[in-house]
């Protein structure tokens, strides 16, 4: 079964739309942008275009690459302090002379819709979830839209990066799953992977997972997106693993719009 997360996260935005409109205050979600990422302006248009839908008003504050550290921290403190944002995240990746851990630090943790401040990040660990990173809240709402069984079954995610391998893995792990997260320097992958019921994989590497890691009747789930040739990819071999696995996410229209539904749900959430 391919897992539609285009038709789930539509879903999802009706509903967030419905409640807004219920609400005394509009929510109000700051995004901080330093430079001119090509990349970064794409997810940024789509967060505009989602925001608008729902009814939550998007404030972009653009900055120059060349920022000092201190103009960038001192912006991400008025908007800390101010009461029409509920919301805020810092579009990373961000320049090379800016500590991100500094900066990400300093987003109110109550504002923090990307669950990235480690006040929030911690919260996670210890199993006290406030706000948490959106692209892994995409995967585990899309696993209970489509009514996979999560308690003890055995979930490998590959990657560990503190956006999606990691908090991900801490979901799951709350939810009474047997976790493991391979990485780089893991060794015989193939073995380890083809154990896993739950296979979620965010490394970035184009087709890297195939047919003999997944084991038959597993649930794959594909957080991969790399542009190669003008074509979207994923990181798994989606012919050859889609006869195997019992669900799949498909790149695009999986995971992908799942991950702003996500950040849509955890402003108006912010908001309340």
């Amino acid at each position: 079964m391919i897992m539609d997360g285009k038709s789930v996260a539509k879903k999802i935005r009706q509903d967030i739309k419905q409640e807004i409109s219920g609400m005394k205050v509009k929510p109000g979600l700051a995004v901080v942008q330093v430079g001119d990422n090509a990349a970064s302006n794409v997810y940024i248009r789509l967060k505009e275009k989602a925001c608008k839908e729902v009814g939550i008003d998007l404030r972009l504050v653009k900055l120059q690459e060349s920022v000092p550290e201190e103009r960038l921290l001192a912006d991400i403190e008025k908007l800390n302090d101010d009461d029409r944002i509920h919301g805020m995240l810092v579009q990373l990746p961000l320049p090379k002379h800016i500590n991100v851990e500094r900066v990400l630090s300093a987003v109110d943790p109550d504002k923090d819709v990307d669950g990235f401040n480690p006040v929030n990040v911690g919260l996670l660990a210890v199993g006290e979830p406030r706000f948490v990173p959106a692209t892994p809240k995409g995967v585990m709402r899309l696993l209970d839209e489509y009514k996979i069984p999560i308690e003890g079954r055995n979930a490998v995610v590959v990657g560990r990066s503190n956006i999606v391998g990691k908090p991900l893995a801490a979901m799951l792990l709350a939810r009474h799953a047997t976790v493991t997260i391979c990485h780089s320097r893991t060794k015989d992958l193939v073995e380890v992977t083809k154990r896993a019921d739950i296979l979620a994989v965010a490394v970035g590497r184009p087709g890297m997972i195939k047919k003999e890691h997944v084991k038959k009747g597993a649930v794959v789930v594909d957080v991969g997106i790399t542009e190669v040739d003008g074509n979207l990819k994923g990181d798994v071999a989606f012919d050859e693993v889609e006869p195997i696995a019992s669900h799949i996410t498909p790149v695009p229209g999986g995971v992908g719009p799942m991950t702003i539904a996500m950040l849509l749900e955890s402003t108006k959430e912010a908001a309340k």
